[in-house]
This record gives C-alpha cells, sequence and structure tokens, in this order.
C-alpha cells in the first residue's frame, strides 16, 4: 500500500497521521496559518514534518489561511520542496480537510459550521462544488467566534457601566479570570491582547450565560442565531432548499459548549427543516488523510485538478515560447556590456533609446483608436484601467496617479491594477503575476462595465495575471487592449484584445530587465493617450493644463502664469482672482474674460 501523509495545519498546532500498510502514526508540530507566518517558516515546519516519517507516496495538507489559488500555489510549491519527487500532491485549506474528516453520509450535500477562536462555514455538494461564509479573519469577519463573543463581552461590560454606572456579573467574571482589579484596567490589556487572548474570555461568557447574567444571554443568543443565519445561507449556495443536506458543527467553541451547539443545530433545523444536523466528532488532521487515500485510488487522469492548475481554462499565451520573445533575447551590441568603458555604454543606452519613437510610431493608428475610445469614456462616466505586474504595473499605476494633480480628474477616472496588489508596488511579490483568476478577480471587484477602457501591459506578452484581466474586461464587454513588445506573440483563440499595440523595439541591453527599453516605450505611449485624451476632453487650451490641481506653492505659481497668459491679466490681478475661484484655473479665466 501507498505511505500516505495527511497535514492539518492550524492556527493552534500542527498535526500530520502518517499511513503505512494500514497502521496511523501521529505526531504534532507548531502552528501554521498562511497569512502569519512566511515562506521561510513553512519550510522550516515542513522539512520538520519531512524528518518526523519515512518519505510518502501522497500527502494532503490543509492549511490555516488559504483563501486563493496563489496561496494554493505557494503550499504546493513549499510541499514539492520539502518532499522532491512525490507522486501526488493535495495542497487546500484546512476547511476542505475539516469537512472530509467526517467520514459518514458522503452521498450527501454537506456544510462544515465552524466557530473557534475564528469562525466560517464551508459547504460542498455532491457534485464537487463549493461555498464559503467567512473566513476574513477577527477584524473583518469571524461571526460568532470566540473572539467576536469575547469582544462584545467586553464592550457590553464597559458600555453599561458608563450608562447604568453598575458593573454587570459578566464584567466580574473577566476582571477576575485577568487579575484586574478594575475595568479601566481593561484599556491596556486590550490594547496588547492577541487574538487568542481576547478569545479566551468566551470561557467566562458561557460561564455567565449558564448564570443567567443578561449580558451574556444577549450574547450567545445572538450568536447562536447567526452561525445558523450563515450556515444555511452556505447550504443555499450549494443546493435548493429541499434538497438533503448535512450540517456538521465543529471548532472548539461548538465542540466545548454543546448546550450552545444544540442551540445553533435547532435553530438550523427550524430555517431548514428536515436538515441532519452532528458534531464533527473526527479531528480534522483525519480529513487530510482521507483526500490522501482518496487521490492513492485516482488514476491520474481522474484526479482533481486543483485551483490553480484549473486556473488554465483561462486562455493564455503558450507560456512554452516565452523564451522566443525579443525580451527574452540576448542583445548582440551589448555582448561585452561588463568590459565597456562607461562612455561606451551611455552612447549603447542613449542610441537605443533613440530608436524607440520609430517603432511606436508604427502603432500610430491602433495608439489613436485606443485614444479615442478613452475620450468616449470619460465622456459617458466611464473609466481607464491598466493593468500590469512589476514595471508594467507599476508604470500603470504612475501615469493613473499624475491625472488628477495634472488634469483634476476623479482618482477613479483613471486607475492602475498591479499583480499582487499594493505591496508589490515597492517590492517583488512571488507567483503574482502567474495566477490568471486573480487577474480577472482584480477586475470584477472593480466594477468594470462596457463603459471602461481596459489595457493590459505586459512587455513579454504573456503574463497570465494581465491575460486574465483580458478574459473578464472582455467578458463585461469593456474596450480592451494589450501593450506588449513581441512581435512573435501568438494571441490566444477565445481570448482576444479589441486591439494589440506591439512595437518592434528588439531585446533589451541587459537580457530580460524589461525596466529599460519596454519601461521607456511603455511610459512614452501611456503619456501620449492618457495626455492626448484630456486634451480632447477640454483640460488644456494650447499647450496650458487649464484643469491642473494648484496643491503646492510651484503648482500655484504655474497656475497664476496660465491665468495671465489666457487672460491678458498681471501677476496680481490672476492671483487675486484664483484665489476667489479656490484656485480653479478654468472658473478663474472665465471669471476675467467677463469683466
Amino acid at each position: 500500500m501507498n505511505n500516505l501523509l495527511g497535514i492539518e495545519c492550524g492556527a493552534t498546532h500542527t498535526v500530520a497521521l502518517f499511513e503505512q500498510e494500514n497502521k496511523v502514526t501521529q505526531a504534532e508540530f507548531g502552528p501554521a496559518n498562511i497569512r502569519l507566518i512566511n515562506k521561510k517558516q513553512i519550510s522550516h515546519l515542513l522539512q520538520e514534518i519531512a524528518k518526523t516519517f519515512p518519505k510518502p507516496k501522497v500527502i494532503a495538507i490543509g492549511m490555516a489561511g488559504v483563501r486563493t489559488a496563489t496561496d494554493q500555489q505557494l503550499l504546493h510549491k513549499a510541499v514539492e520542496k520539502a518532499w522532491p519527487n512525490t507522486d501526488l500532491i493535495h495542497a487546500t485549506n484546512d476547511l476542505e480537510t475539516a469537512l472530509e474528516a467526517d467520514l459518514n453520509n458522503k452521498q450527501t450535500s454537506r456544510v462544515l459550521v465552524l466557530s473557534g477562536t475564528g469562525s466560517c462555514c464551508y459547504g460542498k455538494s455532491i457534485n464537487g462544488s463549493t461555498s464559503k461564509l467567512g473566513g476574513w479573519g477577527h477584524i473583518l469577519g469571524d461571526k460568532s467566534s470566540g473572539y467576536e463573543i469575547s469582544l462584545r463581552a467586553l464592550k457590553a461590560c464597559v458600555f453599561y457601566l458608563d450608562r447604568d454606572g453598575t458593573w454587570s456579573t459578566l464584567g466580574q467574571r473577566i476582571l477576575h479570570r485577568l487579575q484586574l482589579n478594575s475595568p479601566d484596567q481593561l484599556i491596556d490589556w486590550a490594547a496588547k491582547a492577541n487574538k487568542p487572548e481576547i478569545a479566551a474570555l468566551a470561557k467566562e461568557v458561557f460561564a455567565a450565560w449558564a448564570k443567567r447574567d443578561k449580558i451574556a444571554i444577549d450574547i450567545i443568543d445572538a450568536a447562536a442565531s447567526t452561525l445558523a443565519k450563515d450556515a444555511c445561507a452556505c447550504a443555499k449556495k450549494l443546493t435548493s432548499k429541499t434538497d438533503s443536506i448535512r450540517f456538521l458543527l465543529a471548532g472548539s467553541v461548538l465542540i466545548k459548549q454543546p448546550k450552545f451547539a444544540h442551540m445553533v443545530a435547532k435553530s438550523i433545523r427550524a430555517r431548514r427543516p428536515g436538515s441532519q444536523v452532528g458534531i464533527l466528532k473526527k479531528e480534522s488532521c483525519w480529513g487530510s488523510l482521507e483526500l490522501a487515500r482518496k487521490m492513492a485510488k485516482q488514476s491520474p487522469q481522474k484526479r482533481s485538478k486543483t485551483p490553480f492548475e484549473q486556473s488554465s481554462i483561462i486562455p493564455i499565451p503558450d507560456l512554452a515560447l516565452l523564451d522566443q520573445a525579443p525580451t527574452e533575447q540576448r542583445h548582440p551590441l551589448s555582448i561585452n556590456l561588463d568590459r565597456m568603458t562607461l562612455d561606451q555604454a551611455i552612447e549603447l543606452f542613449l542610441n537605443e533609446d533613440s530608436q524607440i519613437p520609430a517603432a511606436i510610431n508604427e502603432e500610430k493608428i491602433n495608439i489613436r483608436k485606443i485614444i479615442r475610445w478613452v475620450v468616449n469614456a470619460f465622456k459617458n462616466d466611464g473609466r481607464l484601467f491598466y493593468c500590469g505586474a512589476g514595471t508594467s504595473g507599476r508604470l500603470g499605476i504612475l501615469d493613473a496617479s499624475e491625472c488628477p494633480p495634472t488634469f483634476r480628474t476623479d482618482p477613479e477616472q483613471v486607475q492602475g491594477i498591479i499583480a499582487g496588489g499594493f505591496s508589490a508596488i515597492c517590492q517583488s511579490v512571488e507567483g503574482a503575476e502567474d495566477d490568471t483568476n486573480a487577474g480577472a478577480e482584480a477586475i470584477r471587484f472593480r466594477g468594470i462595465n462596457k463603459h471602461d477602457v481596459f489595457i493590459g501591459i505586459a512587455a513579454s506578452g504573456r503574463t497570465p495575471f494581465v491575460w486574465g484581466g483580458i478574459w473578464e474586461a472582455n467578458k463585461r464587454g469593456a474596450k480592451t487592449a494589450l501593450l506588449c513588445f513581441n512581435p512573435k506573440l501568438k494571441i490566444p483563440q477565445g481570448n482576444k484584445p479589441n486591439i494589440v499595440i506591439n512595437p518592434k523595439i528588439g531585446p533589451e541591453l541587459l537580457t530580460g530587465s524589461t525596466r529599460l527599453k519596454s519601461g521607456t516605450a511603455t511610459k512614452l505611449i501611456l503619456n501620449i493617450i492618457t495626455t492626448m485624451a484630456m486634451v480632447q476632453s477640454g483640460k488644456v487650451i494650447g499647450n496650458l493644463m487649464v484643469d491642473l490641481d494648484p496643491s503646492n506653492t510651484k503648482l500655484r505659481d504655474r497656475a497664476v502664469r496660465i491665468v495671465q497668459q489666457l487672460a491678458n491679466a498681471d501677476e496680481q490681478q490672476a492671483r487675486k482672482t484664483l484665489e476667489k475661484n479656490k484656485w480653479n484655473v478654468k472658473k478663474a479665466i472665465n471669471h476675467l474674460s467677463k469683466i
């Protein structure tokens, strides 16, 4: 029989189960949440597990905090590194493994109702589709978790103290638990307490609830009702209300508070009559081992794909052809760049850059079309979106961020999207550009529609994040364009942008460094698109910016000079008129022209 390894990584500890010839060995390790530990720490944990057991042929791992395909890919790669040449690996979240720990009634759609330190509802139908509510962490979510129950108790206790001047029984229990002498000391304690420390106070809330403390009753009643509502909402996303479904209660709050679990179960049955509701009797780690068993029985052809493998359903260029892109070729004139004198190198760089405008000029017709798209979009309350990864993404954000001060536009009108989000502006976010689904999600959550223009920027033309964005923007009816520097690029069938701008600028002097010529060419093209779109939108008179936002001394001096030139006014008159019109250049010019 295959050697199987199931790993469950949670906020409090990690449990690994190794199965060999029907014998299971268990070992416990430190906590692991992909949101709270870095790649080095994940690698160290997995190496520790690898040293504990013989080499497995199949591994299934569930880790807390895993939400996206990128998360799963990161975890998958970490497992591959710890166990090279392993036959099968399934990397997922701890919710899927917990659900798999229910070994009964697998022919019924199921919903896991989890309330521990955090909370979440996770469902899986018979056909394999999934649904989820919660799991956003204690700041954004965790409704009816130990953390939220405790936090609500703390807030309620101090509220009623302020309002009524009385300190409740629940408040007394909390002070005793924390060894504090007065409510005032809760301020300093709460400022330093972490999530598990706050969540631990839930025991006192339940104890006060058993003693019929009114505050505790209100909190626990609300928590049970909310959990039941969320559980049924999760089930509704999976199947119709009349279909059979099994709810599984899990997590330390529900397991250790049976009366509370009974309340939740009763509320679920009231909202969804005929439902099965039970307690998850096996620990989640057994679910990870069960996943490994199922994988071992499947043939490679039938093995279910992980979400990051499924992301390839969005058509993207053949990544195997990347080495043919000019951006990856060595430039014949810079082969000896490391041995050139500085004067020779400077002359070479400037000579290469001087050829960029001619290459861009060859794309003049397509650039003109895009400018007209953007002008039309602005007239119809539409927006311009740039989307890219790395240098390309940063250049899009740079151009977008310059529009409000230069043309007094709403910051929403021109937007930059970068793979990896805000943190990727200043540093690399590994794997972000390879997530096609994340690109599509970014567009979906920006609400792009038929009035908008989307420009994907990818020097090599192959960035999956950008192609995900093109796919979603096309689907939503936006005008789409791709800016790249790879004449050999083959546009995928079924995911074609309306326009491709593809200047032939050749290889980079520093092989693969697309911040050089590709970056320069990108900046030039974006400059032309937004500047001329603003000109065509009436934000320029002659070559003067009449809609600039004079937010500093330099720009105010410029505004004064613009008003002087266009309204034939002296400096004092221009400045006073601008001040009277709150430094709106157009209004100042119109005011003076009527005098």
